[in-house]
């Protein structure tokens, strides 16, 4: 099994109406996840708007959550940034709190060599004794990290796993055929989830599971079970859900999906708006 389980949720961070975190709202969500299927949560990663999370928010999210939720299913901690003297401070001050692990994204606007995001996240890494994901998402980091490069991470100790989210399945394939024994690779896109499951992956850090969580896990478990033909059948079914839910900026359309769903997690912070009704009509569709 894989070591944060198989479907780790990006989590949408719940807000009230004047557009602070609500934490009442934070512990329905994790019970909703939890019950279809979440084994793992990311918390304060890009799906829950980290960028307009400030660091108090983010350490008393953490702590409300993992005095929540541990036990429950697995914490991971978003810590990363593109300035490596502050994430390793804000790693150090997260690794007291109890989470499981942290996450730590590929230095974004700044655009270091290979060699600059190898000695990032070693610094990271040597920093903490937390369990440590990587996270490649070139798409919105501009960089992308190579396979050789995950491969020099991966020998460090507490570097255990790579939510890849480059899109690359030749760059996935060499990674997990020469990562060291125990390192994983997750995948980074839920439209890709079935592809690299195949390929070696072991799971999904994921934003729709957010909606379709048990039928992600019905699909992974049909996948595992040698049923490929069924895995493939489930994969093809969700594939419109997977792509729209990021029609528009995420995650807007995920928070719209969960209050049509009864869950109620709150409006996005600016720069992110509101969908509008037409963009609100589509997603709802997407549920039917």
């Amino acid at each position: 099994m894989a070591r944060f389980g198989r479907l780790v949720t990006a989590m949408v961070t719940p807000f009230n109406e004047q557009l602070q975190i609500d934490f009442e709202k934070t512990e329905r969500l994790i019970d909703h996840l939890i019950a279809n299927g979440t084994t793992g949560i990311v918390l304060s990663g890009t799906t829950g708007e980290s960028p307009t999370l400030s660091r108090a928010e983010k350490l008393e999210l953490f702590r409300h959550v993992v005095a929540y939720a541990k036990g429950k299913c697995h914490i991971i901690a978003g810590t990363g940034s593109n300035d490596t003297a502050s994430s390793i401070e804000f790693t150090q001050a997260v690794q007291s709190i109890g989470v499981d692990a942290v996450m730590v994204v590929a230095p974004y606007y700044n655009k270091p060599s290979q060699e600059g995001l190898y000695a990032h996240f070693k610094a990271l890494a040597e920093s903490t004794d937390l369990p440590v994901m990587l996270y490649n998402v070139p798409g919105r980091s501009v960089v992308n990290m190579t396979a050789e490069t995950t491969l020099r991470l991966a020998q460090l100790p507490n570097v255990v796993c790579i939510k890849e989210a480059s899109g690359n399945l030749g760059q996935m394939a060499q990674i997990i055929e020469h990562a060291p024994e125990g390192f994983e690779l997750y995948s980074g896109d839920d439209s890709l989830t079935l592809p690299i499951l195949s390929i070696g992956g072991v799971g999904i850090v994921s934003v729709a599971s957010h909606v379709v969580g048990k039928q992600m896990t019905e699909m992974m478990d049909a996948f595992f079970q040698g049923k490929h033909a069924e895995a493939a059948s489930i994969h093809r079914k969700l594939m419109p859900v997977f792509e729209g839910l990021f029609a528009y900026p995420s995650p807007g359309p995920t928070k719209v999906a969960l209050e049509k769903l009864g869950v109620a997690v709150g409006g996005v912070r600016l720069p992110l708006v509101e969908l509008n009704e037409q963009e609100k009509a589509f997603v709802h569709s997407l549920l039917a």
